[in-house]
């Protein structure tokens, strides 16, 4: 079963910091695009932000300055280190990923993990 995991994500005072890890298992021939989108209380999910395989990246802009994206293909996982947190950045953080796999061409989500900004 070819499956995305997150981890992560927490509570955190505004101005600090995080780091979302998210990790593709299973039977992976290749992955594409990753991405982190995130969903706050009574909005629809966003996007974060994105990198290719060739790591070119992409931004909402309400992040640009403050959060990273990066992945490491070997392992195949894709992170996202968060700095500057807002009280606005409070959500639930998804992982996603173009999955070329035994199954098939995929496109994958991670369960979700909690980040909470306090101010």
């Amino acid at each position: 079963q070819v499956q995305l995991v997150e981890s992560g994500g927490g509570l955190v005072q505004a101005g600090g910091s995080l780091r979302l890890s998210c990790t593709a298992s299973g039977s992976i021939f290749s992955i594409n695009a990753m991405g982190w989108y995130r969903q706050a209380p009574g909005k629809q999910r966003e996007l974060v932000a994105t990198i290719t395989r060739g790591f070119s990246t992409n931004y909402q802009d309400s992040v640009k300055g403050r959060f990273t994206i990066s992945r490491d293909n070997a392992k195949n996982t894709v992170y996202l280190i968060m700095n500057s947190l807002k009280p606005e950045d409070t959500a639930v953080y998804y992982c996603n990923a173009g999955v070329y796999s035994i199954s098939g061409n995929l496109d994958l989500w991670g369960q979700g993990t909690q980040v909470t900004v306090s101010s």
